[in-house]
């Protein structure tokens, strides 16, 4: 896939940047022909893997992460990563309604991969998460396109 144009934003974990990398990469997002509901799609798989990072990856306060999005032909490729204390079982953290907070739902994985195209989350215990995902733009053309 051709990369058209590329943003990172580096933020610390804090519940308040959730919103800051929605709305950005949303706005990046943008520049494709994405609908309105995809847009929607995008922005809450953005909040939820963001959101993953502020309430687990870093138990003993805020630390970094990353927020990587490419703008190809096809689509939007996204990636969250962080260098946090890593999920110790990955498949198990996918399933629905698992949760390691009880006051949380455990839909975050769930609604990524019902938003995107296509999920990818690997983890290190005690090095980090990275979750990457894609979201085909459907009516658009393959080297088509205008910025808005």
């Amino acid at each position: 896939m051709a990369e058209r144009n590329r943003m990172r934003l580096e933020l610390l974990s804090l519940a308040d940047n959730v919103g800051v990398a929605r709305i950005a990469v949303a706005t990046f997002a943008a520049q494709l022909d994405y609908t309105l509901p995809e847009i929607e799609e995008i922005k809450v798989a953005v909040s939820e893997a963001v959101s993953n990072v502020v309430l687990h990856a870093y138990p003993d306060g805020p630390g970094t992460m990353a927020v990587l999005a490419r703008l190809t032909d096809e689509g939007i490729e996204i990636e969250v990563s962080d260098n946090g204390v890593g999920i110790q079982d990955v498949e198990l953290a996918r399933q629905a309604s698992f949760t390691t907070k009880p006051d949380r739902m455990g839909l975050g994985f769930v609604f990524m991969e019902s938003f995107m195209d296509s999920l990818e989350v690997s983890s290190q215990v005690g090095h980090g998460t990275i979750v990457r995902m894609f979201k085909r733009c459907k009516t658009q053309s393959a080297g088509a396109g205008t910025l808005k």
